[in-house]
């Protein structure tokens, strides 16, 4: 289990860097039932990455994940590919980088959260972890690579919770500030959501590139091994 958390643990640093979720929780926590939106939020971020992990846990075990205690042929592949579309994204982000941070701009539906519904913020959380374009290639990633270790149900599932629990680190950070900070949470929040809405584009471009390097890495040292 300690190689497999090892392997993972990457991985859910670069979902829980996503600049993009953390301005939206910060948003919502500004809002009049920041309160009760902030932990909804959060809660379908955890709930989308925990899905997603089990469903890719639920193919592998079945699809013969591991061979002899080594990931198989086509969890290799996986990875290859994904790494391949992290790295693709990663080039394209930083071309499309802003050359003056200062001129960067927020997605036009951050503006309609505070009109958001509590259903509609736990929607935007689950959405946000589940269907993301970084953070959904990183967590089949790592469920593959829970899955191809050969462990018992409960250690995957340990392995996949341990994970969740890292990526969700991000959001975990501004919420803590927010109910426990008192009168400085809004101005430090407030500064993180400034450098996060400067330097987004420029972040994700440099982790798609960096992970999906190591994507692409253990997707051929799985399929020359």
């Amino acid at each position: 289990m300690g190689k497999v958390l090892g392997d993972v643990l990457g991985l859910a640093a670069g979902v829980a860097i996503s600049p993009l979720p953390i301005i939206a929780i910060i948003l919502i926590l500004a809002t009049p039932r920041g309160r009760l939106n902030g932990p909804l939020f959060t809660l379908g971020w955890i709930l989308g990455l925990s899905a997603l992990g089990a469903v890719m846990l639920a193919i592998a075990s079945p699809a013969g994940a591991s061979a002899h205690n080594q990931p198989a042929t086509w969890v290799g592949a996986v990875k290859l590919a994904l790494g391949v579309v992290l790295v693709l994204f990663g080039a394209r982000q930083w071309h499309r980088r802003p050359k003056d941070p200062s001129q960067a701009q927020l997605p036009k539906w951050m503006g309609a959260i505070d009109r958001l519904t509590p259903v509609k913020v736990f929607g935007l959380g689950l959405a946000l972890a589940a269907l993301n374009a970084k953070n959904a290639p990183l967590t089949i990633a790592a469920a593959a690579s829970i899955g191809s270790a050969g462990l018992p149900v409960g250690q995957q599932i340990a392995s996949l919770a341990i994970f969740v629990l890292i990526a969700t680190l991000g959001l975990l950070a501004p919420l803590g500030v927010f109910l426990l900070g008192g009168e400085r949470a809004k101005t430090t929040l407030g500064n993180w959501k400034d450098w996060a809405a400067q330097h987004n584009v420029a972040v994700m471009a440099v982790l798609f590139f960096v992970l999906g390097l190591k994507l692409l890495g253990d997707g051929i040292g799985i399929l020359v091994s």
